[in-house]
């Protein structure tokens, strides 16, 4: 196609349309930061620059070509915070975790060891382990950690001792986002009364998200599982990992146990 002067092909309209989605992008990560303003005079200059290069201006074209060293060095550091925010969200990608199953295995190995000797030591817990709906509003009740997971993390902040025991922690992308956070109660009319309030906000957390629920009883250190508004108990340690490691995988779909819980 040609348009005056240019003409344009395919892949250039394939260019332009890469071009415009990554400034999207962009905007959208960087909106609502103080970046934002430093970002819109970026996008300014690099246009003029490039009405400069269209219109032949020999000399503005010298000066802006002297300034890209400048300008790259200037990027890096004035959004050194953005870049690492993207780079962030780039890794929890399904690409990217499909690639670091390896790396979740192992979480699940350290989450599953946690709530074995939870249970061992008679400690309440509540552990929740985020899917695909996102938690933002879950982890503003509870207190920010941005901890990696591993099972000496997870028993001491349970512990009755700690001031993050009470309420749930929060996995989400491989990292204990919040701690001593609160849960959504259940409203189901049908749900064991006997039961805890852990187990309510278990079930309740399962009902309004697809994240997985693991519930460790205070009183008699069993294991429950609560997975779309069902409560799966006593667990073993073998069933447990099980049940993880296909959420890991196939995301939070109810599965048949290969043992009777």
């Amino acid at each position: 196609m040609r348009i005056g002067f240019l003409t344009i092909g395919i892949v250039d309209v394939l260019d332009i349309l890469l071009v415009t989605f990554i400034l999207y992008r962009l905007y959208i990560i960087m909106h609502r930061t103080r970046a934002i303003q430093m970002f819109i005079g970026l996008v300014l200059i690099f246009i003029i620059s490039f009405l400069v290069q269209i219109t032949e201006m020999k000399e503005m074209s010298w000066i802006f070509r002297n300034l890209r060293t400048v300008w790259l060095v200037a990027f890096v550091i004035l959004f050194q915070p953005e870049i690492r925010r993207l780079l962030t969200l780039m890794g929890q990608s399904r690409i990217v975790r499909f690639f670091t199953r390896e790396q979740s295995n192992e979480m699940v190995e350290e989450i599953t060891e946690a709530v074995i000797e939870l249970s061992r030591r008679g400690y309440g817990g509540l552990i929740v382990l985020g899917q695909d709906t996102g938690l933002r509003t879950i982890v503003e009740t509870g207190v920010k950690t941005q901890a990696l997971v591993t099972s000496e993390v997870i028993v001491s902040i349970f512990n009755p001792r700690s001031p993050l025991h009470d309420g749930a922690i929060l996995i989400q992308d491989d990292i204990i986002a919040a701690a001593k956070c609160i849960l959504p109660l259940s409203k189901n009319p049908k749900f064991e009364h006997r039961l805890g309030t852990r187990h309510r906000a278990a079930v309740g957390m399962s009902e309004e998200s697809d994240a997985i629920v693991i519930v460790i009883s205070e009183e008699n250190g069993s294991i429950s599982l609560a997975e779309n508004g069902d409560l799966i108990r006593n667990l073993d340690y073998k069933q447990l990992k099980q049940v993880l490691v296909h959420a890991l995988k196939y995301g939070s779909k109810k599965m048949e146990l290969s043992t009777t819980a």
